[in-house]
């Protein structure tokens, strides 16, 4: 009699293992199609908002009028590429950050989503590139979420993209998406995405495991003394020394509990994600660091797995089909559609076209077996692709912690699409000295000024120092002029201060010296414990171009 092979026999129990190991993995990787719709808003208002924030000083950072003019850029970053550098003038600039505004709206509302987001992601890149000094670790997040974007279904759910394949499911451009579990997708993509949040926190925990403020619990308690880097109830919140010894206790132990966030799965998953995005939520309102807690937000959207999205559905579709919610998306769905059947109906001559001969139905077979070819090209770029970045970027964490090396040639492709990680935001020893800078000019007429507020020179600690800063761009721009790295952009700051203030007056400013003033206090007692003026440079404003010493 023939016996069946045993249920417990090695091999079965082997692959059993494989099979759950498998399944828990997934289950640990796939992102909700939807959780991946509201990520591409969020994107998409992101693009637009950093545009329009940098558009303030569009002409100081980004024109040849500015503090970084072409030939200064050829000059100190040779080996950097920008189409923003091609154009100098203000309203060429401009008609780049208005074609970048166009594609950051078609991700929002996902349309061609996988195209917009590859073209978002180059104009980021070049944006970036061009005034490299301006540069802070949201831009760098956001550079690398977009990245993995190109390799995700953003528009799979609540986009224009997903009303033309509900029409057309034979146009479904995400259609074979490799690993999807029912409403979620599980891809190498889906792992680097989530990682690439998990990396930036494990690294910058490891640089403030170096610090000693931060182990003592006493950084929070100093960063809030440096009131350049603080407003609103950051202006307050300092004098509760306490409160802020437990945020920085409680934000360490965020920070090396951070492996939660891929470890768990479903609400709990999403009640640790919730807790950073809390704090973050709460550096937007007490530091001025622009859009950085926000683009760790968005970040944060593809950790809210399937469960947290039914419920919220769930939540919705109790306030009955008459809420505004519902007739909003009927109503934008109807629109979508109408805006499709128009452009739809406009090449309707093709039925009166001649039959194609034998020899043009031929030449439309070998066009079908190129398409074919190249669909299964784009699934194995989709997964070869991001698995070699995923490898880099996590080598690249690794060295940031003197942990590993990254191979020269991995170097080079790291460095060429500005994706070296680093993350040492606040570490290992954070901002605890109140800076401002003042810009004293001397005018045709004998007269001093202070050319870069356009007032009275005054060397006095302000009230506020974070309001003589026009910006928190202007702010990153001037601490990184301070930097003995950037001796050359001493001189290209005053020369800008000396054009525009003679731009904008009636007398010229012959000359301007730039200095950088400091003042570090006692968080306990208020006692000033350290003070001074450091001059940058003294600029000469009808000479050289560059006048280091």
């Amino acid at each position: 009699m023939n016996q069946s092979p045993s249920t417990g026999s090695p091999r079965s129990r082997v692959s059993d293992a494989v099979d759950r190991l498998s399944a828990a993995f997934a289950a640990r990787v796939a992102i909700d199609l939807r959780a991946l719709a509201a990520f591409r808003i969020g994107l998409g208002a992101l693009l637009i908002a950093d545009l329009a924030l940098r558009s303030r000083s569009l002409t100081a950072f980004y024109t040849d009028y500015g503090v970084l003019p072409r030939r200064a850029f050829a000059s100190d970053y040779s080996a950097s590429h920008s189409l923003h550098a091609l154009v100098g003038e203000p309203w060429a600039v401009a008609l780049l950050f208005v074609g970048a505004g166009a594609f950051a709206l078609a991700l929002l509302v996902g349309y061609r989503t996988r195209l917009v987001t590859a073209v978002s992601w180059v104009l980021l890149l070049s944006l970036h590139a061009r005034n490299p000094m301006l540069l802070n670790s949201g831009d760098s997040l956001l550079r690398m979420l977009l990245f993995w974007s190109v390799f995700l279904p953003l528009g799979a759910r609540w986009s224009v993209d997903a009303v033309r394949r509900a029409d057309a499911p034979e146009d479904d451009t995400d259609a074979g998406i490799a690993g999807s579990i029912g409403p979620a997708v599980a891809t190498v993509a889906a792992l680097a995405l989530l990682l690439q949040m998990l990396v930036m926190y494990l690294t910058n925990a490891v640089h403030k495991y170096e610090g000693d403020l931060w182990m003592s619990g006493e950084a929070v308690v100093y960063v809030m003394q440096a009131d350049h880097f603080t407003y609103l109830l950051g202006n307050h919140i300092a004098e509760f020394p306490g409160l802020l010894r437990a945020l920085t206790a409680l934000w360490l132990v965020l920070l090396f509990a951070s492996p939660l966030l891929l470890l768990l799965t479903g609400v709990p998953r999403a009640a640790v994600a919730s807790l950073f995005v809390g704090m973050h939520l709460g550096m937007l309102v007490t530091m001025p660091i622009g859009l950085f807690p926000v683009v760790v937000v968005v970040g944060f959207i593809p950790f809210f797995q399937t469960p947290v999205w039914d419920a919220a559905e769930r939540a919705v579709a109790g306030l009955g089909p008459s809420t505004p919610i519902a007739r909003w998306r009927a109503g934008l769905e109807s629109r979508t559609r109408a805006l499709l059947s128009l452009g739809a109906s406009l090449p309707s001559l093709g039925a009166s076209l001649p039959r194609p001969t034998a020899s043009e139905r031929l030449a439309g077979l070998r066009d079908a077996d190129l398409s074919a070819g190249l669909a299964r090209g784009r699934v194995l770029f989709s997964t070869v692709l991001p698995y070699v970045f995923l490898v880099l970027v996590v080598l690249s964490s690794a060295q940031a912690v003197d942990y590993t090396e990254v191979p020269e040639p991995g170097e080079d492709v790291l460095g060429a699409v500005e994706m070296d990680q680093s993350w040492r935001m606040f570490a290992p020893d954070p901002t605890h000295t109140t800076r401002w800078f003042v810009v004293s000019g001397t005018l045709e007429n004998g007269t001093e000024r202070d050319v870069f507020r356009d007032g009275a020179v005054d060397f006095d600690r302000p009230d506020r120092a974070e309001t003589t800063y026009p910006s928190a761009r202007w702010r990153k721009y001037l601490t990184n002029v301070y930097s003995t790295d950037n001796e050359n952009h001493r001189s290209y700051l005053a020369n800008y201060i000396c054009a525009e203030w003679n731009r904008t007056h009636e007398t010229g400013v012959e000359n301007v010296t730039v200095s950088q003033l400091y003042e570090r206090t006692d968080p306990y007692n208020g006692t000033v414990e350290a003070e001074g003026t450091v001059e940058l440079i003294e600029y000469d404003c009808s000479g050289e171009f560059v006048q280091n010493e």
